[in-house]
């Protein structure tokens, strides 16, 4: 397939761009081991990844007003609290809910961020908050042109609005846009809309209970295995 001329490239950040998995799998390890706490914490972590999508679902069918990732975040932390049997303090909460503020990226994120911006605007395009984005950019020394997200637009991934709102502000037509992610549902919906898309690919992202998105599916794009084979790909476009 002929490769896409796009000026401007959106990021997925969970997943696509930072490790959250082992990221928050080892800051709650190192708690535990210093507070003397109990806990299975890696079932904890894929459980509150696991209430993610379902808190999101729950705004965008207008069962709960706005609320941005963090405030989500932690709500859904207070019910697994109790499911696993923690005692969290107000402090130990918002130490645990900004440990999505903290995370490590990917090794080849910034060398491939880097040579991508030599010739495209880069965005992020998370359900994230903006303040978490910026957080996470300035942790990892990662230049974006702009920080844009579901905050920005008050709608969550997939909904329409969120991937129109993030190319309209950047003055791009959709087809001038791509999407790069490691979820082949968010590109999808973003190709619905006249999204140029680029998979990269994450096979570790769940840990060992990873189940989809070890490929591309039909659709797509680009195939990559890092951002630095899709600098080296989009270069020749």
């Amino acid at each position: 397939m002929p490769v896409p001329r796009v000026r401007a490239l959106f990021f997925d950040v969970f997943g696509t761009l930072f490790d959250w998995r082992t990221s928050l799998i080892r800051s709650l390890h190192a708690f535990g081991a210093r507070s003397g706490v109990a806990c299975d914490w890696d079932a904890l972590v894929d459980a509150w990844r696991g209430a993610y999508v379902p808190s999101m679902a729950r705004v965008r069918a207008g069962e709960l007003s706005w609320r941005n990732l963090d405030e989500l975040h932690a709500a859904s932390l207070d019910e697994l609290a109790e499911h696993f049997g923690l005692a969290l303090g107000a402090e130990e909460r918002a130490w645990m809910v900004g440990l999505w503020h903290a995370l490590d990226p990917w090794p080849d994120v910034a060398p491939g961020l880097a040579r991508l911006r030599e010739s495209h605007l880069l965005s992020t395009l998370s359900n994230g908050s903006v303040a978490l984005l910026v957080a996470l950019a300035r942790r990892a020394d990662l230049r974006f042109d702009t920080i844009l997200c579901a905050e920005s637009f008050r709608h969550y991934k997939p909904d329409p609005e969120t991937y129109l709102g993030a190319a309209a502000l950047l003055g791009c037509e959709p087809r001038e846009a791509m999407l790069v992610a490691a979820h082949n549902d968010d590109l999808h919906a973003a190709a619905t809309l006249g999204f140029r898309t680029a998979f990269v690919a994450r096979p570790t992202e769940y840990g060992p209970h990873q189940d989809k998105d070890f490929t591309a599916s039909e659709g797509i794009d680009i195939a990559v295995a890092d951002l630095t084979e899709l600098a080296g790909i989009l270069a020749h476009a």
